[in-house]
């Protein structure tokens, strides 16, 4: 029986999902990949090998919506998926899922998979405003007769999975289920002691990691950084996440600006984010809208508090006043409301981090994601 995965981007294949891949080879499959530009990740690609997974590449570009080179991507998709004749495909992320999904339904292949992992710029101001964009309604109708051919939709929000359904993206006819998030590896993030100052005193020291997208809420966080240090200067605001070509990306000018203030502490691109989770107190993520962040998860794991907004994706992640606090989108006033209480009230952070921690042990675990998952597929 063989299994295949087909993303947009190979390093978040090992990362995201991993563990899913091993639990599914253990299970006897043979795991096929399937991503572009193989070459540019060597170290990604190395591991996968050495697993015994096959790789395969295929033309795709992340974004942008050249008809010629897509055409080309979906043929070269099913040829592969002919040649291989997989028994289960598993696609995420907007190109995987329409061509992918497509290319597998002309393969034949016979059980085939979607996962809806964060929706992107083609569903920003959707909700709001009930109205769609030229370019959105064509990635829609897109989704639209892809989703047709899948076997089963996986959500990891409810929100995502409504919304879907109200726009007629996924019918009616087509099973959809809700899995927490890609779960996390309790194992290896394990609680870790706050960060504490020269007096012993815990540190305020805040935390985002994230694709430097303004949709990620960048912006709203140095403007709060910026607010709360001039009330507390002590207090410490971190920043992990790469430059993108995404449309919404913050430009490497703006960033260098941020820099240059002095407000914020960058530390570029990690691929090992533990050592910047230990360094903070609470982990803040002011994104507009996410799948289920696994930069939270991560940091719930690890025993931090969290403020994230009360959005599709995020909200699921906090009970208010619990594990955290749950602020609007682009609500900076309410931000920096958050980070005061915490200054102001010491005794949160930890117990708050504790809270994160149980709530990811009872929801979050990634055995029982994978579990669910995998039972959905019908591969248990």
């Amino acid at each position: 029986m063989k299994f295949l995965i087909c993303a947009n981007y190979l390093p978040h294949v090992l990362n995201f999902r991993g563990k899913l891949l091993q639990d599914i080879a253990a299970l006897g499959y043979e795991i096929h990949v399937v991503a572009p530009d193989l070459k540019a990740y060597a170290t990604d690609y190395n591991i996968l090998s050495e697993l015994g997974y096959s790789l395969h590449e295929v033309p795709m570009q992340r974004t942008g919506t050249n008809p010629i080179a897509d055409t080309k991507m979906l043929m070269a998709m099913y040829s592969l998926l002919h040649e291989i004749q997989p028994d289960f495909m598993l696609s995420y992320t907007i190109k995987p899922v329409i061509y992918g999904t497509l290319a597998a339904w002309l393969a034949k292949v016979p059980n085939r998979f979607v996962l809806i992992s964060g929706l992107g710029y083609t569903f920003q101001q959707v909700e709001e405003t009930s109205k769609r964009t030229v370019f959105q309604k064509l990635v829609h109708s897109m989704y639209q007769q892809a989703l047709k051919k899948s076997s089963k939709v996986f959500f990891q929000n409810t929100d995502d999975r409504d919304l879907f359904k109200s726009l007629k993206l996924v019918q009616p006819t087509t099973p959809t289920v809700v899995v927490n998030g890609s779960g996390v590896d309790l194992s290896e993030y394990n609680v870790l002691p706050l960060p504490r100052d020269n007096n012993g005193a815990i540190k305020s020291s805040f935390l985002l990691i994230a694709r430097l997208l303004k949709d990620k809420g960048i912006i709203e966080y140095v403007a709060a950084a910026e607010r709360v240090k001039q009330l507390y200067p002590e207090a410490e605001f971190h920043l992990v996440g790469g430059l993108d070509e995404n449309p919404a990306a913050i430009s490497e000018l703006q960033l260098d600006e941020w820099i240059a203030q002095g407000d914020i502490t960058y530390w570029g691109q990690i691929k090992d984010v533990r050592p910047a989770i230990e360094a903070c107190s609470v982990y803040v993520l002011p994104s507009y809208r996410e799948g289920t962040s696994r930069s939270v998860l991560e940091a719930m794991s690890m025993g931090r508090a969290i403020i994230t907004t009360d959005a599709p994706g995020c909200r699921e992640t906090v009970i208010a006043g619990e594990n955290g606090y749950l602020v609007s989108v682009k609500a900076v006033d309410e931000l920096v409301e958050a980070m005061t209480q915490f200054i102001e009230q010491p005794a949160l952070y930890e117990q708050m981090g504790q809270m994160s921690r149980r709530i990811a042990l009872e929801k979050y675990d990634v055995k029982k994601v994978n579990d669910h998952m995998l039972s959905e597929m019908g591969m248990l």
